[in-house]
């Protein structure tokens, strides 16, 4: 059963009769529709604590979060002097995809809130496509989201910019307005709010929790923080609803 919004959800813009009503739902991959933070927080830090950079998880999670392999990269170099090389990335890479095939799982839910959603949606991702597919197919996922992929390796700019999920929209003939995005990282709600989306952050990842990470999204003011990817359909719904 699905589990209802925890709060009534009111989303008509300040000063006007009309509310917001969705017409496409924009996933973000890593940390919404699967549980795979951790794996790759872990396997970044060993791959800069190999290349001369000593950082902690907690560390890592603040500064790289919701960005792309390449924006990761710039941010290394250019911060802390760290040049990823190719083997370093390779290397990466191979042990990431390992860690995927034995423990990657879905967010709890995930299934059957895509399942009960009204509305269309897609994917718009920070990682390279290959991993997002595979992501997605450990997991049981991607025959629900595919062709609907987008990835940040599709556009110039990465997040915190609003490339991606403007280029996730275009493709899927939605206007930026009635887009809603899914994200759990501050670059995420930063990108979306950029590109004129609404977004709802989402914290039932098995990063989120600790007190600094929620006072910096809940900084970002989303239009809603939820935990249980159950109780999305329910949401929208009600928005529907309000809006109908």
């Amino acid at each position: 059963m699905r589990r209802a919004a925890s709060r009534p959800l009111d989303f008509a813009p300040a000063g006007t009769a009309t509310p917001f009503r969705p017409r496409l739902v924009i996933f973000d991959c890593d940390g919404v529709l699967v549980d795979s933070e951790p794996l790759s927080l872990h396997v970044l830090v060993e791959a800069i604590s190999k290349a001369g950079l000593t950082m902690s998880i907690e560390q890592a999670q603040a500064r790289f979060l919701g960005k792309s392999l390449a924006s990761t990269c710039d941010v290394l170099a250019e911060d802390y002097g760290i040049d990823l090389q190719h083997s370093h990335l390779k290397r990466m890479r191979a042990r990431l995809y390992d860690a995927f095939h034995r423990e990657l799982t879905a967010i709890p839910g995930t299934a059957e809130a895509l399942d009960h959603l009204s509305v269309p949606f897609c994917v718009a991702s920070s990682s390279q496509p290959e991993r997002i597919r595979l992501s997605l197919e450990v997991t049981g996922l991607l025959k629900r989201l595919e062709p609907y992929i987008f990835s940040a390796s599709m556009v110039s700019r990465g997040k915190p910019a609003p490339d991606l999920f403007l280029h996730a929209a275009e493709q899927m003939k939605t206007p930026p307005h009635h887009c809603l995005v899914i994200e759990d990282s501050a670059a995420g709600v930063e990108a979306a709010k950029s590109a004129g989306m609404r977004v709802f952050a989402f914290t039932g990842g098995a990063h989120a929790g600790g007190e600094t990470y929620l006072q910096t999204l809940t900084q970002l003011a989303p239009d809603h923080i939820f935990d249980d990817m159950r109780a999305l359909p329910d949401m929208l719904d009600a928005i529907a609803n309000c809006s109908g």
